[in-house]
């Protein structure tokens, strides 16, 4: 297999892919099993875009198998690159649809990155918050003997934390 710089993706004939006749032009195709060994995923995942309408293979007359192309192979890949920078599924949906319609989706793929990017910062915050609130606690609950519950209290420690809900 070899990823040129546009990140499409050349399958070998002669390997696991093999050649289908659709009508007089012989195309490569790939079964799920093999799409899956070539985009290192699971055959599951796989089917579930199958199932979600994210890849559309065609069918084997003879035996109805579902057959991918060298485009679904790049389609896939393309998939699993934006699920790395972010992307959730829905939004790859989108992002596909503009492209298979001919349209630019790359303001699209910068307004959600954005969109992303501040959620991500605001999470941060917050964690950042809630471990410095945690360490907090911990230095002065070391500096505290245990407690037993006496049916008023759990854990003297928490319940007597600075901060409520």
């Amino acid at each position: 297999m070899r990823v040129d710089n546009c990140n499409t993706v050349e399958v070998p004939t002669n390997t696991l892919a093999h050649r289908h006749r659709v009508g007089d032009k012989a195309t490569p195709s790939m079964t799920v099993t093999e799409l899956a060994r070539w985009a290192g995923v699971t055959p599951h995942v796989v089917r579930h875009y199958v199932r979600i309408g994210l890849l559309m293979p065609g069918r084997r007359q003879e035996n109805g198998y579902k057959l991918f192309s060298k485009r679904d192979l790049n389609r896939l890949h393309f998939i699993r690159k934006a699920q790395n920078l972010g992307y959730k599924l829905a939004e790859i949906a989108k992002i596909l649809e503009e492209a298979d319609q001919g349209r630019s989706p790359c303001p699209q793929v910068r307004d959600i990155i954005r969109k992303r990017i501040e959620e991500n910062r605001r999470r941060l915050n917050e964690m950042l918050a809630l471990q410095e609130r945690m360490e907090e606690a911990l230095v002065t609950w070391e500096k505290q003997p245990d407690g037993m519950p006496d049916g008023q209290t759990v854990c003297h420690l928490i319940e007597t934390s600075g901060e409520d809900y």
